[in-house]
């Protein structure tokens, strides 16, 4: 080792005839290189540095070989001449002497270069001591430095893996941490092995590296002959410090891991409440023990781990409940509707890790009606808990239901947020509702404080549709604005519906028309299945993460090769009203001979006169009668009389002189098909008849 910035000496002319006493008491010895002659002087302290008696020297430096190792000589020769070509007023160097005893010990020397005027070289003159003790020092602090950078290494990595555990919300994301560039492989682990405590026995959910797997250790019992079950049991960490101790003590899984070369390892319990969770190991091939210091910070290492894998734990466990609740609110089967494909898809939120709160109000549901209709329903409750959920939950089943009596779009949203507000909560839920009549295409929209629909054409263009809307759910019938105008649609063959929360729509910051404005563009661009769109637009979802749920409901008008309705007419007729039901009856029969139907047309007549007769009679209000021609695989004309009377007709035998009972025995007869059909505040009683195709 070499100090060329070592200061010059300044030492009088005539030395060493007379050495600096300072010198000899620093116990350094001195010496006079005369470069011109070869000879070198040097005193009795320089003699003891190099551990040769006078009389053994003989001023010639080549004597010195003997002493200085050749290796050691070839570098301290080599560094001389250097400085005195290079022009160097001084140079330094520690190297190493053997002693008569063989021991090799550190010795410094610093020489001064004395030249003459024309800058040649004539005499080297400086100083040479013992240095073993200053070296031994020296290695001392850098093995102390060593130790405390390993130290401070290990407890850095201690650090940035318990900040990582924090973030983790699975079992997944913590084995992932312990694997990661800033796990514990860095604490020198070659390998790491993890399990979970289940009935009696550990389960493994991580090992590793690829390869590493030992048979039969996927499921062991804990009180079997393994090191985990073992920690497990006595709640204490095992330390394993040599290949020996680790065959001997266990016998059965040694020999499933000399292709690893593991030379220690370390087996800490998961310890959470004084109750074991699971078990860690780590297994090493460059390690031979464990200080005190190692050990003590594997246990806190692991105590961290054991906190994080219970917090991963319980929220997965919460997650399913949440999940299994969300999806027990949710419709379980859609409907197949004649004449559409439906689509639906859910995506639960992200809450950043709050338990409970992967679920929340969404929720979709199709519900089919009377007349080739079909009511689709898209809603969000708010917040993001069970009791959303919950909430959720019955709003969506009284809004079916609601629907399904017969109640126009605009009465189902205002009796909906009358039951919301009765229900005791302080939620309140945004929804949009559209009943669409698969024949016409005709389409009633309505919206309580929800995110518009979107209407994809046949050709696949996308367009928002603007939809005049009243107050969310709940706050309406608090503020006693009930109000829902009903916005109509046209839906073509092979058109489509979009219905979604807006979740699929808001991004933090960003502004919710632009937001309609990238959905309408994503639509356009996606694939024209609705279900392969449906996957897309979730995808997106997925990619671009966030808190909030997503609900999502295509509904597409297929091309008409399915029924639909061809002509419609309507008839009121009032009670008492005799002519209204003598309109009524030639409105029957002139449609039925214009639609080609006449070898049916006295039956189709017959039975409609004896319905419309028992709405008059055997209710208070008027009758709705309603006659529809529907095409498709067979032609068909339907024939629906609606009254106020939530009452059902009753087939009754007529006795030897009665008058009445025979009338659904004769509807029954003549009719290919009939029903009835409960409507908001009352009933239909509707009957079809399958006619030929006109020729």
């Amino acid at each position: 080792m070499v100090d060329r910035g070592a200061s010059a000496l300044s030492l009088p002319d005539d030395w060493p005839a007379h050495p600096d006493p300072i010198l000899a008491l620093n116990r350094m010895g001195s010496f006079d290189w005369d470069l011109d002659t070869g000879l070198m002087n040097m005193d009795a302290q320089a003699h003891e540095a190099f551990d040769v008696r006078p009389d053994e020297y003989d001023g010639r430096p080549e004597t010195l070989a003997g002493r200085v190792p050749p290796g050691e000589a070839r570098r301290l020769d080599a560094l001389v001449a250097q400085a005195i070509k290079d022009g160097s007023e001084n140079y330094g160097a520690y190297f190493r002497v053997r002693c008569r005893t063989g021991e090799l010990r550190w010795t410094h020397t610093q020489g001064y270069i004395r030249r003459d005027e024309s800058g040649r070289p004539r005499r080297i003159v400086g100083i040479v001591r013992d240095a073993t003790a200053e070296l031994d020092e020296f290695a001392a602090h850098r093995q102390q430095a060593s130790l405390d950078e390993a130290r401070r290494r290990q407890t850095n990595v201690v650090q940035l893996t318990t900040a990582a555990l924090a973030h983790a919300r699975t079992v997944q994301d913590v084995i992932d941490v312990l694997k990661d560039t800033h796990g514990l492989i860095h604490l020198g682990a070659a390998s790491l092995v993890m399990g979970l405590v289940e009935a009696g026995r550990i389960r493994l959910i991580a090992e590793g590296p690829a390869g590493a797997s030992v048979p039969g250790t996927r499921i062991t019992r804990i009180d079997e002959p393994y090191p985990m079950g073992e920690v497990v049991r006595t709640l204490s960490p095992r330390f394993i410090e040599s290949p020996e101790e680790f065959a001997a003590d266990y016998p059965i899984l040694w020999p499933h891991l000399t292709d690893l070369n593991i030379t220690a390892a370390a087996y800490l319990p998961l310890i959470v409440q004084a109750r074991p969770i699971g078990a860690m190991g780590l297994l090493y091939n460059d390690r031979h023990g464990f200080t005190p210091e190692e050990r003590n910070i594997l246990v806190a290492l692991g105590s961290s781990i054991a906190q994080s894998l219970q917090r991963a734990m319980f929220y997965e466990e919460e997650k399913d409940i949440a999940q299994g609740l969300q999806q027990a609110m949710l419709p379980r089967t859609i409907p197949s509707v004649p004449g559409a494909d439906v689509a639906v898809r859910y995506r639960a939120g992200s809450a950043g890790g709050v338990l409970g709160r992967d679920i929340g109000g969404d929720w979709y549901d199709l519900i089919p009606l009377p007349g080739g209709r079909v009511g689709a329903v898209i809603g969000d409750v708010q917040g993001h808990d069970t009791h959303a959920a919950a909430v959720m939950g019955q709003l969506r089943i009284v809004l079916r239901a609601y629907a399904a009596e017969g109640h126009t779009p605009a009465t189902v949203m205002a009796r909906a947020s009358v039951f919301l507000h009765e229900l005791d909560t302080d939620r309140f839920a945004t929804c949009l509702y559209a009943e669409a009549d698969l024949g016409t295409g005709v389409v009633q929209v309505v919206r309580a404080g929800h995110i518009d629909l979107l209407l994809r054409a046949a050709d696949g263009s996308c367009r928002r549709v603007p939809v005049p809307g009243g107050l969310p759910l709940g706050l309406s019938a608090e503020f006693r604005s009930l109000e829902y105008p009903v916005t109509t649609v046209e839906l073509d063959p092979g058109c489509t519906l979009l219905l979604t929360t807006d979740g699929l729509v808001e991004q933090p910051g960003d502004d919710l028309d632009d937001g309609m404005r990238a959905l309408a563009e994503l639509v356009d661009a996606g694939p024209d299945d609705v279900w392969a769109l449906a996957d897309r637009l979730i995808e997106v979802a997925e990619e671009r993460g966030g808190d909030d749920d997503v609900a999502l409901l295509l509904l597409r008008r297929r091309p008409p090769d399915s029924p639909r309705t061809a002509g419609r007419l309507q008839q009121h007729v009032a009670p008492g009203d005799a002519e209204a039901l003598t309109q009524a009856r030639h409105m029957i029969r002139a449609a039925v001979r214009a639609w080609g139907a006449r070898e049916r047309a006295d039956e189709i007549e017959l039975v409609a006169d004896e319905l419309i007769t028992n709405a008059l009679m055997h209710t208070e209000g008027a009758a709705i009668v309603t006659l529809r021609q529907l095409t498709g695989a067979d032609r068909r004309l339907r024939v629906d009389v609606e009254d106020t009377s939530s009452a059902l007709p009753r087939r009754r035998e007529a006795g030897m002189s009665g008058v009445s009972g025979r009338g659904l025995m004769l509807v029954d007869l003549l009719t290919d098909v009939w029903g009835v059909e409960a409507r908001g505040g009352g009933k239909c009683v509707w009957c079809e008849f399958v006619v030929p195709a006109p020729t």
